[in-house]
Protein backbone atom coordinates (compact mmCIF):
# COMPACT_ATOMS: atom_id res chain seq x y z
CA UNK A 1 0.00 0.00 0.00
CA UNK A 2 2.89 2.18 0.92
CA UNK A 3 4.87 2.74 -1.97
CA UNK A 4 8.68 4.70 -1.79
CA UNK A 5 11.15 5.68 -4.68
CA UNK A 6 14.27 6.75 -4.13
CA UNK A 7 16.13 9.21 -7.05
CA UNK A 8 19.31 11.37 -7.06
CA UNK A 9 21.93 8.47 -6.89
CA UNK A 10 24.96 8.19 -9.64
CA UNK A 11 27.90 8.59 -10.09
CA UNK A 12 30.14 11.37 -8.24
CA UNK A 13 33.98 11.65 -7.47
CA UNK A 14 35.10 11.99 -3.47
CA UNK A 15 34.60 14.99 -2.06
CA UNK A 16 31.11 16.11 -4.38
CA UNK A 17 27.69 16.49 -2.52
CA UNK A 18 24.17 14.40 -3.12
CA UNK A 19 20.86 14.66 -1.99
CA UNK A 20 19.08 11.57 -2.52
CA UNK A 21 14.97 12.01 -2.52
CA UNK A 22 12.59 9.54 -1.52
CA UNK A 23 8.80 10.22 -2.41
CA UNK A 24 6.24 8.70 -0.47
CA UNK A 25 2.96 7.65 -1.45
CA UNK A 26 -0.11 5.86 -0.78
CA UNK A 27 -0.26 6.49 3.29
CA UNK A 28 0.11 9.52 5.66
CA UNK A 29 3.52 10.37 5.02
CA UNK A 30 3.21 12.94 8.00
CA UNK A 31 3.23 10.11 10.55
CA UNK A 32 5.40 7.93 9.53
CA UNK A 33 9.25 7.39 11.10
CA UNK A 34 12.15 6.88 8.03
CA UNK A 35 15.28 5.72 7.49
CA UNK A 36 17.80 5.40 5.01
CA UNK A 37 20.12 2.37 4.95
CA UNK A 38 22.87 1.30 2.35
CA UNK A 39 24.04 -1.78 0.82
CA UNK A 40 27.32 -2.84 -0.48
CA UNK A 41 27.34 -6.39 -2.39
CA UNK A 42 28.10 -9.23 -0.37
CA UNK A 43 27.30 -7.44 3.06
CA UNK A 44 24.93 -6.61 5.12
CA UNK A 45 22.23 -3.24 4.96
CA UNK A 46 23.92 -0.77 7.19
CA UNK A 47 21.92 1.80 8.98
CA UNK A 48 22.79 5.15 7.28
CA UNK A 49 20.03 7.81 9.57
CA UNK A 50 16.48 7.86 10.76
CA UNK A 51 14.22 11.02 11.50
CA UNK A 52 10.76 11.50 13.32
CA UNK A 53 7.77 11.43 12.24
CA UNK A 54 7.62 15.38 13.86
CA UNK A 55 11.17 15.56 11.79
CA UNK A 56 12.52 16.84 15.97
CA UNK A 57 14.42 13.84 16.48
CA UNK A 58 17.06 12.57 14.35
CA UNK A 59 19.95 9.39 14.69
CA UNK A 60 22.84 8.90 12.57
CA UNK A 61 25.66 5.98 11.99
CA UNK A 62 28.85 6.91 12.97
CA UNK A 63 30.30 6.50 10.06
CA UNK A 64 27.94 9.35 8.27
CA UNK A 65 27.55 12.20 11.37
CA UNK A 66 28.80 15.26 10.34
CA UNK A 67 28.65 14.49 6.76
CA UNK A 68 25.49 13.07 6.14
CA UNK A 69 21.95 15.21 6.56
CA UNK A 70 18.38 13.86 6.75
CA UNK A 71 15.42 15.50 6.67
CA UNK A 72 11.98 15.85 5.40
CA UNK A 73 9.23 17.83 3.99
CA UNK A 74 5.85 16.65 5.30
CA UNK A 75 4.27 18.91 3.22
CA UNK A 76 5.65 17.14 0.40
CA UNK A 77 5.56 13.32 1.47
CA UNK A 78 9.47 13.76 0.80
CA UNK A 79 12.42 12.29 3.09
CA UNK A 80 15.95 13.46 1.71
CA UNK A 81 19.44 12.21 2.81
CA UNK A 82 22.04 14.93 1.67
CA UNK A 83 25.45 13.31 1.85
CA UNK A 84 28.40 15.75 1.81
CA UNK A 85 31.94 15.10 1.11
CA UNK A 86 31.49 11.35 0.05
CA UNK A 87 34.01 8.76 -0.33
CA UNK A 88 34.37 5.80 -1.86
CA UNK A 89 33.16 3.96 1.09
CA UNK A 90 30.25 6.18 0.43
CA UNK A 91 29.43 3.83 -2.07
CA UNK A 92 26.48 1.05 -2.29
CA UNK A 93 22.78 1.19 -2.73
CA UNK A 94 20.79 3.68 -1.04
CA UNK A 95 17.34 2.82 0.18
CA UNK A 96 14.38 4.45 2.10
CA UNK A 97 12.45 3.34 4.52
CA UNK A 98 9.55 3.93 6.54
CA UNK A 99 7.25 2.82 9.43
CA UNK A 100 3.48 3.55 8.90
CA UNK A 101 2.58 1.66 12.18
CA UNK A 102 4.47 2.66 15.41
CA UNK A 103 3.84 5.85 17.20
CA UNK A 104 6.84 5.95 19.09
CA UNK A 105 10.46 6.77 17.56
CA UNK A 106 13.70 5.90 19.28
CA UNK A 107 16.89 4.43 19.08
CA UNK A 108 15.36 1.41 18.21
CA UNK A 109 15.33 2.80 14.41
CA UNK A 110 18.66 2.47 13.83
CA UNK A 111 17.75 -1.27 12.90
CA UNK A 112 15.79 -2.55 9.78
CA UNK A 113 13.65 -4.67 11.16
CA UNK A 114 11.68 -1.68 12.85
CA UNK A 115 10.37 -0.47 9.07
CA UNK A 116 7.65 -2.06 7.14
CA UNK A 117 7.85 -0.76 3.43
CA UNK A 118 11.28 -0.16 1.56
CA UNK A 119 12.09 1.67 -1.53
CA UNK A 120 13.84 -0.22 -4.79
CA UNK A 121 17.25 1.31 -3.44
CA UNK A 122 19.09 4.04 -5.55
CA UNK A 123 22.64 3.27 -6.54
CA UNK A 124 25.50 6.06 -5.32
CA UNK A 125 28.81 5.30 -6.65
CA UNK A 126 31.72 7.51 -5.63
CA UNK A 127 35.28 7.71 -7.50
CA UNK A 128 38.51 8.11 -6.03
Amino acid sequence: QVLLVESGGGLVQAGASVTLSCAVSHGTFSTYDMGWFRQQPGKERDFVAAISSNRFTTYYADSVKGRFTISRDNAKNTVYLQMNTLKPGDTAVYYCAADPKDPNFSVNYVSWSMYDYWGQGTQVTVSS
